[in-house]
């Protein structure tokens, strides 16, 4: 029995052993307490349905839009080794540049305030 074979048996008793434990937790009948939607151990004492704030909005994208840049720049060690290093530090600098502008930006218009 080669490796791949053994690794395609072990899958698949894996798999048939995570399906019949997922149908046999499934019929286990839960209580009020696991039912509700707080498992903290006290009634909830008000809605969850409070309305947020949309600075909250702003800033987790402002979040998202900075570390989709950074995750950007995350290759530059293996681009510095291509034929024009230059080239990858212009286009780097640039990066850098409209990101630190994009901060500053938002810095000045208020953005990341909390406190209106």
């Amino acid at each position: 029995m080669n490796m791949l074979t053994f690794m395609f048996f072990m899958s698949l008793i894996l798999s048939a052993i995570l399906t019949m434990l997922n149908f046999w937790l499934a019929q286990m009948n839960p209580d009020s307490e696991k039912l509700s939607p707080y498992e903290c151990g006290f009634d909830p004492l008000g809605s969850a349905r409070l309305p947020f704030s949309i600075r909250f909005f702003l800033v987790a994208i402002l979040f998202l839009l900075f570390d989709l840049v950074i995750a950007l720049l995350l290759p530059l060690p293996w681009a510095a080794q291509l034929q024009s290093p230059l080239l990858t530090l212009a286009w780097t600098a640039t990066i850098l540049l409209l990101l630190t502008l994009g901060l500053a930006y938002e810095w000045t218009q208020g953005g990341l305030e909390w406190a209106e």
